[in-house]
Formats: structure tokens, sequence, C-alpha cells
């Protein structure tokens, strides 16, 4: 077997290399991250690291809860039992949270790209004219 080459970026700071990272860690957040500065790599970085992660979690609770179901049985004491929301459930909700506001923090660091200004744009930006003066 030979060598295969995986897309990868080496980041920097200060001449020092402070993390290496490839395709294959990033998941389909690599574009993003490739696309950006070695500022907007520097700082986000984890935060990609994380939203992998938690779409791992998410991904294997979203099985759990199919399989088990969103509701699950429970015994408080000898005689009473009772049915509440699966863990499962209360984790899988938090986790999405914190993947929702991961993503806007993304795009917050790495911004969309700006599209270059078209003639509508140019007319809308225009100053106009307020009146009688």
């Amino acid at each position: 077997m030979g060598w295969r080459k995986t897309a990868a970026s080496v980041l920097r700071e200060g001449g020092v290399v402070i993390a290496k990272v490839n395709k294959k860690q990033l998941g389909r957040f690599w574009p993003i991250y490739d696309g950006g500065s070695e500022e907007q790599k520097a700082k986000g970085l984890h935060l990609i690291q994380n939203l992998v992660f938690i779409e791992e979690q998410l991904t294997q609770l979203q099985g759990e809860i199919r399989e088990k179901g969103a509701v699950s049985e429970y015994q408080n004491g000898e005689n009473q039992w009772g049915t509440r929301k699966s863990p499962e459930v209360d984790v899988y909700n938090a986790l999405l949270k914190n993947y929702i506001s991961g993503i806007k923090q993304l795009n917050e660091i790495f911004g969309e790209a700006v599209a270059p200004e078209d003639d509508l744009t140019k007319f809308i930006n225009q100053p106009r004219g307020g009146g009688a003066k």
C-alpha cells in the first residue's frame, strides 16, 4: 500500500507550529477552515473541532433515541411507576442548542463571502435627494 496524500493545514503563531490539522479531522467544516485567513484559523480551529465532536455525539444520540424512544419508564419507590422524557433527549437538546450556537460563532469568525457590488446594490446604496431645500 502506497502513501496517500491528504489535504492538511499547518497553523503557526509567531513562526511556531501550534497545530496541524487535516481534512478528515475537520469533516465538512474543512472548506470553511481552509479558506480562512491565518487569524480566522487561529480563532476558529478549536470551535470547529468542538462542532465536529458535537456532530458525532448528536448522530449517536439520534440512534439511541430511535432505538429506545423519546420516553422512558421509571420507578420511584415500590409502587410508583411513571414515564418521562428520556435522558438521551435532554442531552440531545442541550447539544443541539450548543451546536447551533457554535455554527453562529463560526459564521461570525469566518463570515460570509462578500459578493461583488452589482448595479442593483449600487443603486440601493447611492445617496438620494431629500426633497426641497
